[in-house]
């Protein structure tokens, strides 16, 4: 009997030991996970075991969670390297100390954003940022000045001639152009670098099938905001109004954001629908009880109006419903993009209109295109009162 309980109970400490000082919730996982590395096996269980005590949960997580692709290849050296990093920043600032551990580690401490190739990023970005936001006092006023100049200490910018839309910082930064998808992810990334909690949000195609979009999510105590590569407001962007007409429940018109941790979704990737292992959440919702309440504000505070705007063929064919023409409308006001839409088509009822909310007492310019693809821009002044516009489609 009492070999029976020495066994047993040698059992016991060799089940605890296997993964010393990692909490218990992650041993099944990981037991799962280092089958899955196969012959990279090796590599992760040495990060888990170099890992100091105060980072032991970082690598456990990243490990459990990681997608297949990385099981097999990450090495041990790359992933201690990126969760050392992650806990140099959070216990270097105030603001960072303050993030919960579970938004740390999803939102903090993982290596990529989505599907993008795996690139040492954390160690050059968090010597870049480290200087923008040493003085600062919260999370808000790091996130302003990380945007503020992310731009001019990277050198990219937007450019449809990148060459693929899921470019990592490296790839980005060497072309010095990326998609809004490459934007997004360098702005994360560099937002993490610091400790400030982001992640990827997007729409694999707006209400009105203009196309795909992303853009970033940071983390205030306790709420989820959104913002751009190129900065404004939080919770502001011309795209605000398409958001605020996005489906929950169409997977292919819904907004979602980007997890870490598994989630039972998945985030769309428009480049390569087969690719499903990136995690999402479905946040549909929150768009558009934001763009309810900006909108309502505006329409009730006196200082804005509604702009209808539609195409037609020519002049004199603008009355019947068969006669519109549908297009994409870009509206800026001076040089900044406002808002963005599709004109409605012949077969949509007469009362669907492209609907914009305006300020008063300035102008804007609306740009177009005809079925050729030449740009057109139309000036529009707005005063006091609703504004209608009428588009007529031009031929080379």
């Amino acid at each position: 009997m009492k070999g029976a309980l020495w066994i047993i109970l040698c059992c016991v400490c060799v089940a605890c030991s296997k993964y010393d000082g990692v909490p218990e919730k992650y041993h099944a996982l990981l037991d799962e996970a280092l089958v899955k590395a196969d012959s990279n096996r090796g590599e992760l269980a040495w990060a888990l075991k170099q890992a100091s005590p105060e980072m032991k949960e970082g690598v456990a997580f990243l490990i459990a969670y990681m997608p297949k692709r990385d099981l097999l290849s990450m090495k041990g050296k790359f992933l201690l390297n990126n969760v050392e990093l992650a806990y140099k920043a959070r216990n270097r600032f105030e603001w960072a100390k303050s993030v919960p551990d579970s938004i740390f580690l999803n939102e903090v401490l993982p290596y990529a954003c989505l599907n993008e190739e795996r690139d040492d990023w954390r160690s050059g970005f968090y010597n870049r940022f480290t200087p923008y936001v040493e003085n600062c006092k919260t999370l808000k006023e790091a996130i302003w000045a990380v945007n503020k100049h992310i731009r001019d200490e990277v050198k990219v910018d937007y450019n449809t001639n990148r060459e693929k839309p899921d470019q990592n910082p490296s790839e980005s930064m060497r072309q010095g152009m990326a998609s809004c998808s490459g934007l997004s992810i360098l702005l994360t990334d560099a937002f993490r670098a610091v400790g400030i909690p982001s992640r990827i949000a997007g729409t694999p195609n707006w209400h009105d099938d203009r196309g795909n979009h992303n853009w970033c999510e940071v983390w205030i105590d306790g709420e989820w905001y959104f913002t751009e590569y190129y900065p404004n407001e939080l919770n502001r962007s011309w795209f605000l109004a398409d958001a605020g007409k996005a489906d929950p429940g169409d997977r292919g018109h819904a907004i979602f954001a980007s997890s870490f941790k598994p989630t039972g979704e998945s985030f769309p990737l428009v480049w390569d629908e087969n690719i499903t292992y990136v995690p999402a959440w479905n946040v549909t919702q929150r768009y558009l009880d934001i763009y309810k309440k900006v909108a309502d504000k505006q329409l009730s505070d006196g200082n804005h109006v509604t702009m209808r705007v539609m195409m037609f063929k020519n002049a004199r064919c603008s009355q019947n419903s068969e006669d519109r023409i549908a297009t994409n409308i870009d509206i800026f006001c001076g040089p900044d993009q406002i808002g963005g839409g599709r004109t409605a088509a012949p077969t949509q009822d007469m009362n669907d209109v492209l609907e914009f909310i305006v300020e008063k007492d300035k102008e804007y310019t609306l740009k177009y295109w005809d079925d050729e693809g030449k740009g057109y821009e139309k000036k529009v002044k707005v005063k006091n009162d609703p504004v209608e516009v009428k588009l007529y489609e031009k031929k080379q």
